[in-house]
């Protein structure tokens, strides 16, 4: 299984991931964690830092010579805006210049702020920032590269974005996420992606902001990722945890989700056939619908995972319309304003494509184990191997 930790702050000097579980032997380098983080950078709707951003990668440790140890691997991603904020962010005894006690609503300022007893909402912002995030698409930039090895592939594109929807027929195949990705939304409906434009347009001459949905898909997972055994080993559960912890996400469902539930048994199922030629990763049987999301009783089915991702509209503003309260005064204000993007759903797509790829990476290091890529591997091919051989009947006792 797949552990990784983050640390650091929004402005802080830096943020770093170390991530444990991976297997030795992986070829790995700093040039696919700087092509995740680009990624992530994607947008038509993004404020400036992302212009301003630049992402200085140092590889500290798990890697020798362009492969992976099997030690923990632990990545660093500097600030270069960190000598603007050496003093208001030092880790050492001192005092802030500003002291924020208007919390954002929307925002973890304020439930933060009673939790840890702070009177300074930037001691929770700095952390609940979406900043963090980009260390989580460093350690997916790892699972992406060891579920590459075993033929699977995860990518995501925006279906909804400030009440345009994409044809929902439109759903991109592993070789289409350069044209996804060269969207100015990153959605894979041209009809849409104008409007989904223009919407956000609006928005930011009104000085608001925008949610929607993106959808994440994965292909080649093979048949039988996470359990029906254990609550906590359902793979639709830990992909669900996973999505929703994305900031500012707070909706997540897989397959057609809420569809279902207005619809009857006989319309609402994914129907079996036998396609030995066509479905190699699931033992020969197929599902040519994606009701279930790939997923039936908490275990991958050998089809598209396909999980779709909620974020709201962002609740820092341009133009200070959000009522709070002063947690010192106690008296009525308007929220303070940090810098914002418009809208950060494209990226969102992204950070949801880490999550779903650290989720199905961990499992399948659960399923098949191994120290080495090459013996992960080698019991993967067992497995399909024998996924082609008729089950045996049990003699009667």
């Amino acid at each position: 299984m797949l552990r990784y930790l983050t640390a650091g702050e929004s402005h802080g000097r830096s943020i770093v991931v170390i991530v444990e579980g991976v297997p030795a032997g992986l070829p790995f380098g700093e040039e696919q964690v700087q092509a995740e983080l680009a990624r992530r950078r994607l947008g038509f709707g993004r404020g400036p830092r992302m212009r301003f951003e630049r992402d200085e990668i140092t590889l500290i440790g798990g890697l020798r010579h362009g492969r992976t140890l099997g030690s923990p691997v632990a990545i660093e991603i500097a600030n270069t805006e960190w000598p603007k904020w050496t003093e208001e962010m030092s880790p050492g005894p001192g005092r802030p210049s500003r002291v924020l006690t208007q919390p954002r609503p929307g925002h973890a300022d304020l439930a933060g702020m009673q939790k840890y007893g702070f009177a300074d909402a930037r001691d929770v912002l700095e952390r609940a920032s979406a900043r963090e995030t980009a260390a989580r698409v460093a350690a997916g930039s790892l699972a992406k590269a060891l579920l590459s090895h075993l033929g699977v592939h995860v990518l995501s594109h925006v279906v909804a974005l400030g009440g345009v929807a994409a044809d929902p027929a439109r759903r991109p195949g592993p070789e289409d996420q350069d044209r996804v990705d060269e969207s100015e939304v990153r959605c894979f409906d041209p009809e849409a992606e104008p409007k989904m434009v223009a919407a956000i347009k609006a928005a930011a001459k009104a000085g608001d902001s925008l949610g929607g949905v993106a959808e994440v898909l994965a292909y080649g997972v093979p048949v039988g990722l996470g359990s029906h055994v254990h609550w906590d080993r359902k793979l639709d559960g830990l992909l669900a945890q996973a999505l929703m912890s994305i900031q500012a996400v707070k909706g997540v469902e897989l397959g057609e989700g809420f569809a279902l539930a207005a619809r009857r048994g006989s319309e609402g199922h994914d129907a079996i056939y036998w396609a030995p030629e066509r479905a190699f990763a699931s033992g020969g049987y197929e599902r040519r619908t994606l009701r279930a999301g790939g997923i039936e009783g908490g275990i991958s089915t050998g089809g598209v995972i396909a999980a779709r991702v909620a974020m709201k509209p962002l609740a820092t503003l341009n133009r200070p319309v959000l009522e709070t309260v002063d947690v010192v005064t106690k008296q009525p204000a308007l929220s303070f304003k940090e810098r914002t993007d418009v809208t950060a759903v494209p990226a969102m797509g992204v950070v949801a494509e880490t999550m779903t790829a650290l989720v199905l990476a961990s499992e399948a290091l659960r399923k098949f184990g191994g120290d080495s890529l090459a013996e992960l591997l080698r019991n993967r091919d067992a497995y399909l191997a024998a996924l082609g051989e008729t089950p045996s009947v049990p003699p009667p006792v």
